[in-house]
């Protein structure tokens, strides 16, 4: 459910640039500026998003991700400070979550094949989920290990909202002020149109991807969304998705999509995703978050939050500043 952005008449378009990086599209909106400095605006941009992609995508063997997951069990890493700032940002989601948000639970991915529509046995998540556990680990200056062999990270719970912001705070630094940063759905809002209103970017339905559910209006700071319709099969009448509980290895059900408004596009993904691994409990940890939200959940009801004063709970650490 990728928000769709309208940009208004085509004599006041303003310049896009799209592209595709960490498997699925992007694209670069700046208004109020030529072609030739937006396009100079978006390479650099870009540039930070595949800086960000190649550094920590565990899809690459010389990522710093892969290093970790290769050494599970064995020797110590050495991590710049970018890389201690998103541990430190992972600790802060585990502990708000309550433990559910855990960087290390992508070893669930080995039993779940969304592809071959395949349920796993007990047995099998029974022995991957004791490779779980963002308490296992190990942190000292400069250096992380994996306590256990076999264990692995995975920064893709946060990786694509992280580089939104990266892009949008290096824009700004450009000079950028009208524009934004989408990231197959994960939005930085750099500043309003031209002309001071708001950017409207359309929500797509969950259950249609031709039909948009409703809009949201957003002058400055993020939106994303997390749901059960990127990958999922269903069979015997029930949806399995993604979106796994570390607990018991099985798929979420209560939400259908969680879309956060807030001031960092991280904040507003790690809101949306701990809301639906909090499955029924999601909606009173949106409420406390004091973010502006848009959920519907497993029977399509719509419930919102609109207006809300954009706090976070969840610190955004060393990450670019609103």
């Amino acid at each position: 459910m990728k928000p769709v952005v309208r940009h208004g008449e085509a004599n006041d378009a303003p310049f896009r640039f799209g592209f595709t990086v960490m498997g699925g599209p992007g694209e670069i909106t700046l208004a109020a500026t030529d072609s030739r400095s937006g396009l100079r605006l978006a390479e650099l941009a870009v540039a930070e998003i595949r800086r960000i992609e190649s550094k920590f995508s565990r899809y690459r063997p010389d990522s710093v991700v892969s290093q970790i997951n290769a050494r599970a069990g064995a020797d110590w890493t050495d991590c710049d400070a970018e890389t201690e700032s998103l541990f430190a940002y992972a600790d802060a989601l585990y502990t708000a979550s309550g433990g559910l948000f855990d960087i290390s639970s992508g070893v669930l991915r080995r039993a779940w094949d969304f592809r071959a529509q395949r349920i796993p046995s007990q047995q099998a998540l029974t022995a991957l989920r004791a490779l779980i556990g963002w308490q296992r680990m190990e942190r000292r200056a400069g250096q992380v290990r994996l306590a256990l062999a076999g264990m692995e990270i995975d920064f893709g719970g946060f990786g694509k909202e992280y580089a939104a912001d990266r892009a949008g705070a290096l824009l700004l630094e450009q000079g950028a002020r009208h524009g934004l940063v989408n990231l197959g759905g994960d939005i930085r809002v750099l500043g309003p149109k031209p002309d001071g209103s708001p950017w409207s970017l359309g929500i797509r339905d969950p259950r249609d991807p031709a039909a948009v559910i409703a809009e949201i209006e957003i002058a400055s700071g993020a939106l994303a969304t997390s749901g059960d319709y990127e990958r999922y099969f269903e069979a015997d009448g029930r949806r399995y998705c993604h979106i796994l509980d570390p607990r018991s290895g099985m798929p979420v059900e209560h939400w259908r999509s969680v879309s956060v408004v807030a001031a960092l596009a991280v904040v507003a993904g790690s809101h949306a995703t701990i809301a639906m691994l909090k499955q029924e409990a999601g909606q009173a940890y949106l409420d406390d978050c004091g973010c502006a939200y848009l959920a519907y959940d497993k029977d399509g009801r719509c419930l919102r939050q609109s207006g809300a004063k954009v706090t976070a709970t969840v610190p955004p650490c060393a990450f670019p500043s609103a």
